[in-house]
Formats: C-alpha cells, structure tokens, sequence
C-alpha cells in the first residue's frame, strides 16, 4: 500500500453555467487536482492532502469535498482570520480566462509551521508538490518548505515535483526560476510541461528540457509536451513516446495535472516506464474531452 502526500492550495472555483450569468462552486487546484485522480486510479493507495484552510463555512465545505473523495485530511492545517483563495473563469470566444483572489488564503502561510509539514511528511512513501506550492507561500514559507522536504528524502522518502511554472505568482521571472531550480534538486521526479519551461529557462526543445532536470540529479524526468512527443530519463535510459491523439478537446483545465496522478499512480504500482507514460497519456485524454478540472474517469 502506498501512501501518497500532496502538498499544495485548494481554492475555490466559480465558473460560468452556459449563457444564464450564473456560476457554480467548485474545489480545485493543481496538486489537489493530482490528488483527486490519484484516488479514482489507485483506491488501494492512502491519499492524503496537506494545506491550510480557515474556520470559516466554506473551509468546511473544502474539508468535506476533500473527506467525501477519500482524501485524507489528518494534515489540513486551521489557521485563523483566514480562509480559501478563489478563482473566476470567464469564457471569451469559448477560451477560458481566470481571474485570482489569493490575499486570504490560509495555504500562504502553511509552510510557516515547520514541524507541521514534518508531520505530515513522516509516514509518506511518495510526497508530491510544485512549483504553485512554492510560489504562493509568504515569508519563509519556501524556505521552510524545501527545508522539510529535504528532510523527507533523508529519510528515504520519495520527492515529486512539477515545475509548474506561474510567473504571475513570482515577484520576478528569475525569482521563480531560481526556486524551481531549487526545488527540483531535491527531487527524485520531475514532471514538468516543455512549453513553460522553454519560455522560462529557454530550453530549445523538450530534450533540453529533460536533460536540464536530469543534471539537477533527477532520476526520472518526463516532459509533458501538449500533443507532441514526450521524452523522458529514467535511471539513465533515454527514450521517447508518442502521447493518445485527442481530436475532439473540450477543456484543456487539468490535463498535466491528471497527467501526472496517471503517471505516478502506474510508475509506483510498479509498470515499465514507457506503460506509465502511456497510462498517464491515456488519463490525461479523457479528462480534456471533459469539462472542468475534475472529470470522471
């Protein structure tokens, strides 16, 4: 039985319901939405989701969201005179476009207790985080992060990372690069996506991308690549596969994420490399012919 910990920010989300004006509520966020799949895919794995949420009414609707998946909630931190960040989605010529409020969110100041993220860590097999984690935490929050997250993989934890790279969340371009890169180092596996990568760190194609990651010590690396071919490292072998052909996509929203929660969930249930990028592909494929982040599988 694994036991997989992801780290990170669920905020609320309210998107349109067609052409009425009216919205409805959700839960999402990158490494939650990672969670959630990893849950449907694995029943056998423990889930667990480490963040930090208010005392506030829709706090508990998030715990109760998170409770009702089958996530578990043992290290969801209350903290006081705060609440969820949230996110609008509006629709411009059928494109989505968002729309942020994140000043009040408790998972900013998560990392600010150490011994808590140690906690949440200590049983872990697998921990999983990213580069929003990062970003969205205040004061030494980052540092606090990678310095418990050093500490799990002392221990013989496994470190999971996705880029995920958000500049809007960063005071600078290089600021978010440096902790990515941080990061990254204390990383088993990275997943990152190579469009973002090339636009920040100017990787000129995904095996630039793969290569930079695998010399920070990564020993598996698989580059997420939209429709294109999908390189990857691990442990040292090299190779190349191409992803499932989508031609009807309705909503990209989660694609890496549900990505990555295929590609974990058949790596660490112990399939060749190349079938867990497969898998993962295949996930990914049926999430973006769905609408939302969160899509039955």
């Amino acid at each position: 039985m694994t036991r997989f910990v992801s780290i990170g920010e669920c905020m609320v989300e309210m998107a349109p319901q067609g052409k009425s004006g009216q919205y409805a509520m959700a839960f999402a966020g990158d490494t939650l939405n990672t969670a959630w799949y990893a849950r449907r895919l694995s029943p056998d794995w423990v889930v667990e989701y480490a963040t930090a949420v208010g005392y506030d009414p829709v706090s508990d609707q998030m715990v109760d969201f998170l409770s009702d998946a089958g996530i578990g909630t043992d290290f969801v931190r209350r903290v006081d005179d705060r609440t969820l960040g949230l996110y609008l989605i509006a629709l411009r010529q059928g494109e989505r476009h968002f729309s942020y409020w994140r000043g009040q969110s408790a998972a900013r100041i998560m990392a600010q207790d150490g011994p808590f993220l140690l906690r949440a860590m200590h049983d872990a097999d697998v921990i999983y985080f990213s580069g929003i984690t990062l970003a969205v935490q205040e004061g030494s929050g980052r540092d606090k992060l990678l310095d418990a997250v050093a500490r799990a993989r002392t221990r013989g934890k496994t470190i999971v990372f996705d880029s995920n790279l958000r500049p809007g969340l960063w005071d600078t371009p290089r600021q978010m690069c440096d902790w990515v890169t941080k990061a990254a180092a204390l990383s088993h596996v990275v997943l990152p996506s190579h469009d973002d990568e090339a636009r920040h760190f100017g990787d000129k194609d995904a095996l630039a991308t793969r290569d930079r990651y695998v010399a920070l010590g990564a020993s598996t690396v698989v580059v997420k690549n939209g429709p294109g071919l999908i390189h990857y490292q691990h442990d040292g072998a090299r190779g190349v596969t191409e992803p499932a052909v989508v031609s009807d996509v309705v909503d990209t929203t989660a694609a890496g994420d549900s990505f990555n929660a295929g590609f974990l969930t058949a790596h660490f249930g112990a399939a060749e490399i190349e079938q867990a990028i497969h898998a993962a592909s295949n996930v990914a494929r049926r999430v973006i012919q769905g609408r939302g982040a969160l899509v039955a599988i």
